[in-house]
């Protein structure tokens, strides 16, 4: 394995969405900032989010009502103080979006944000770009970096490890080691300030709305270098992706419901009614749980969301991106209902932060989906995932920004990669490993799903050690691959998930046993926090 020459930032961001390209063009104003990504700098699930970002500024709502909603759908497990915190932000941080160039949808007479409404909002706060918000938002942020000098976005770089040093008893970050495929180099970025803004982790689920960088690398760095992770049971499954022959979930906005979107059984019967008092606009975490419910009984493929009570050029307006999507499979949704499935969607858990977004690793900062700030407790509220990782990029840039020059970079530091290495990679010993991929994905839809139980979890966590201790040896022994590396960081990831879940004895937001059906308010509404042993 060949080392590279050593690079050096004032600021080193990992991933390419809404949170580490809003950090960056801050940092920018204070120093160098490089921006590590290991796909195209608009592949992130920034791009996929179709609904919006959660604001209260109509003249109907405040502050206190999205707070309330906003801790109501995280069932006790909410940080007052961080929601609060971000909430309040939303305002100033929509104005710097518009600021970078995003063109939110108006109302016709195109003074006023036009405002939309999801599931769990009790007013309509859900500013939105048509319904291709996230792609507006990329594409600005994008535009906006590419012109700032003091940018520098490497494309197609693998981040492997973090650079983790001793300094008497404390965890110091001093940056990455990074792999870029084109050459096999293994390279280390420098920086007193690293952050971490990788996404989620949908892909080690069979049916997912993520694309196919979220494979948890960030939460399984942050692990290996001994950073806190935590409430990584909480997993949001969309309630509504279109169901598409087993082909990639696409998603159908929560949005859809919001303008009136009714959910059907085959026979017609509407049956929201029956689990939740707001129906259709019940939180996800709800809805989802509605529909496995369901499908279970019945043993039908989908249920269906109908939107052809709701007036044609209305649809087509609200939701161009979804109509046309729909219309090239077939399907008219002003006609025709549409076959919908849940999917994983959103890592609630990820790696521990404060307020500030700092980690318990100094110098190692966490944010957007990857991070577990406490502002989406045990079910995140619709919408409000943009929001957060835009208020938390701001408050690290305010910290980290307070701390430049504090801290340098030691000129030695630890080897990039724990076992040794060398040789060719050994591709007959990867085509076995490589069909564990398939097997982490297919374990976790069925053991560990929309509905657990003890057994299920303790099966599920006896197969995913096997997978691990085999994934990791073979990556130990052979250079380093994206293809390697990702399914290291998928392994761990699931792994992780099971021991969160395992230790939840309850049913509380997102985390369903039915061992445990109920909530256990007393023993625990807490984090459940994890931390490698050294």
């Amino acid at each position: 394995m060949a080392i590279a020459e050593v690079n050096r930032s004032d600021f080193l961001v990992i991933g390419s969405g809404i949170a580490g390209l809003s950090f960056a063009l801050k940092a920018s104003r204070k120093g160098r900032v490089t921006v590590i990504t290991k796909k195209g700098e608009a592949d992130a699930n920034t791009n996929y989010a179709q609904g919006g970002i959660a604001v209260a500024v109509s003249p109907e709502d405040s502050f206190a009502s999205h707070i309330e909603d906003t801790i109501n759908a995280g069932d006790g497990l909410c940080k007052a103080e961080v929601v609060e915190a971000v909430v309040t932000s939303g305002p100033r941080l929509i104005l710097e979006l518009i600021n970078w160039g995003v063109e939110f949808s108006r109302t016709k007479d195109g003074n006023t944000l036009d405002l939309g409404t999801e599931g769990g909002h009790s007013h309509r706060r859900v500013i939105h770009s048509s319904d291709l918000t996230g792609e507006e938002i990329e594409r600005s942020l994008v535009k906006a970096a590419i012109k700032e000098r003091r940018i520098r976005i490497l494309e197609d770089h693998l981040a492997l490890d973090l650079i983790i040093t001793d300094e008497q008893g404390r965890k110091v970050c001093q940056g990455v080691y990074v792999l870029e495929p084109s050459s096999g180099r293994v390279i280390p970025f420098l920086s007193p300030n690293t952050f971490l803004a990788t996404g989620g982790c949908g892909q080690i689920y069979l049916y997912t709305t993520n694309p196919d960088i979220a494979t948890g690398d960030g939460v399984a760095m942050a692990y290996r270098a001994g950073a806190e992770v935590g409430n990584l049971e909480f997993v949001q499954f969309h309630p509504t992706s279109l169901c598409n022959s087993g082909k990639r979930a696409f998603l159908i906005s929560e949005a859809v419901r919001g303008e009136g979107g009714k959910l059907r059984l085959s026979s017609g019967e509407q049956f929201m009614n029956r689990y939740h008092p707001l129906r259709d606009l019940a939180p996800r975490d709800v809805v989802a749980r509605a529909i496995d419910i369901e499908l279970k009984r019945s043993g039908q493929p989908c249920v269906y969301l109908d939107v052809t009570h709701l007036p044609p050029a209305k649809v087509k307006e609200r939701f161009p991106h979804i109509y046309e999507k729909c219309l090239s499979l077939g399907l008219d949704m002003t006609k025709d209902w549409l076959p919908v499935v849940p999917a994983a969607h959103y890592m609630c858990g990820g790696v521990i932060t404060d307020g500030w977004g700092r980690t318990n690793i100094e110098g190692l900062y966490a944010f957007g989906e990857v991070a577990c700030t406490g502002m989406h407790g045990a079910n995140r509220l619709a919408s409000n995932s943009l929001l957060e990782a835009l208020a938390f990029a701001d408050f690290s840039y305010k910290k980290a920004t307070e701390e430049l020059g504090k801290r340098e970079i030691p000129k030695s530091f630890p080897p990039p990669l724990e076992g040794k290495i060398g040789g060719e990679f050994q591709e007959g010993e990867w085509r076995r490993i490589s069909s564990y991929k398939g097997e982490i994905k297919e374990l976790m839809w069925r053991l560990v799903g929309i509905a657990r139980s003890d057994e299920r979890l303790k099966k599920a966590g006896e197969m995913i050690e096997r997978v691990l201790s085999d994934v990791e040896a073979f990556y130990q022994a052979n250079p380093p691959q994206p293809r390697s590396a990702e399914l290291r960081n998928m392994a761990l990831t699931a792994w992780l998930i099971i021991k969160c879940a395992l230790r939840r004895k309850e049913s509380r937001g997102l985390h369903y046993n039915e061992d445990h059906p109920d909530k256990a308010n007393g023993n625990w509404a807490k984090d459940t926090i994890l931390q490698r042993k050294s």
